[in-house]
């Protein structure tokens, strides 16, 4: 079918000079599946500098890549009626609200009650879009807003905002510790070679981008609002935790739960009783590929997220100056340390950047 031809072209950079042809594609197109990638490279429906080529050769860089691939039904996955939070939608795109502990794509162990499952459920003809229209996700615990394409012309220009950095994803995250003014982390993230249902900050990584204003600060926790620059897996929650600054709820790269001093038996049992990161996708900025007005949508906090806030603002007490998780005194605010505003590399390959003040009231 036409309406389900897809059409790209584009130059290998020289960066992956060595690596196998569908590892280089799956990273170059990341919205299709590697399986995919590999049965479109074996049926030469990708080729290379004009030429069909097995998955496994090796690319040299500067090669010109054609795709001019059909879209199969995606007969594999099964619709389930499963409700949806829909916060908009139109003849091009959805947007829906995520619960927590909704998967959003099938994977091992959870072939059904997925987001995908339905979303076909709710519109069938997304059987022929890559990954039922998904061009982005949140983790299984995240909660918030996600946007789906209903047709290839939408799925293709939200891919590329996405790529080029033109869509705005704003969260907001309840952390361990006290910060004294937002900054940007800006440190690779790749799979951890020690744990791999991890990620990490390594310099084998793609690029990730994290910026984050303060909300609230409370006596040794803080709500923090953050955008993303890029959309690597568990991004926030390693980035923050990079900083010492774990998301409350988060078993995996938090590991244990931290209780304020003269912490209330509310305070304590909420803290304990979290047991998902405390995360949620807030807001999205994007332009409308069709009548190119820019659309904007917002999602409240969850419950368990509002009720958490409420009980440390209860259990607030003045922030003490040296706090045990407080930000090191390298990375303070220019206008409070008196310094210029610096740029502070960690350990890992990390850089943070801290803020102005003027700029913590902005919107990001």
């Amino acid at each position: 079918m036409q309406n389900n031809l897809i059409q790209q072209n584009f130059i290998v950079p020289a960066k992956y000079k060595g690596k196998r042809i569908d590892a280089t594609l799956a990273t170059l197109l990341p919205h299709y599946s590697r399986t995919l990638i590999k049965e479109w490279i074996e049926t030469g429906q990708i080729t290379i500098d004009g030429k069909i080529k097995k998955p496994k050769d090796k690319v040299t860089g500067n090669e010109h890549v054609c795709l001019e691939a059909t879209l199969t039904e995606n007969t594999s996955d099964q619709p389930e009626d499963i409700p949806l939070d829909i916060v908009y939608e139109d003849d091009d795109l959805l947007v829906i609200n995520k619960p927590v502990g909704l998967v959003v794509h099938p994977g091992a162990g959870n072939r059904q009650g997925t987001l995908l499952n339905a979303l076909l459920h709710h519109c069938p003809t997304l059987t022929t879009l890559p990954r039922a229209g998904i061009v982005h996700r949140l983790d299984k615990d995240t909660s918030g807003l996600l946007i789906i394409a209903k047709n290839l012309k939408t799925h293709t220009a939200l891919v590329d905002q996405l790529q080029k950095r033109k869509i705005s994803r704003e969260y907001e995250a309840i952390v361990y510790g006290t910060f004294t003014g937002g900054g940007t982390i800006d440190a690779p993230i790749g799979r951890d070679p020690h744990h791999r249902t991890r990620m990490a900050i390594t310099d084998k990584g793609k690029p990730a981008i994290t910026h984050y204003r303060i909300i609230e600060h409370f006596s040794s926790h803080t709500h923090i609002a953050v955008r993303l620059e890029t959309g690597r897996t568990h991004q926030i929650r390693v980035h923050m935790t990079s900083l010492h600054h774990p998301l409350v709820g988060d078993m995996t790269y938090g590991n244990k739960t931290r209780l304020p001093k003269q912490a209330s038996e509310e305070c304590t049992r909420v803290l304990r009783g979290m047991k998902r990161q405390a995360l949620h996708a807030r807001r999205l900025k994007l332009t409308h590929p069709t009548t190119k007005e820019s659309i904007e949508f917002e999602s409240s906090l969850p419950e368990d997220m509002q009720t958490l806030l409420r009980v440390l603002r209860e259990n607030k007490t003045p922030v003490p100056r040296h706090s045990r998780f407080a930000v090191n005194p390298a990375q303070r605010h220019p206008r409070e340390s008196g310094d210029q505003e610096k740029t502070i590399e960690h350990e890992n390959p990390a850089t943070v950047k801290n803020n102005d003040k003027k700029q913590q009231g902005e919107s990001s």
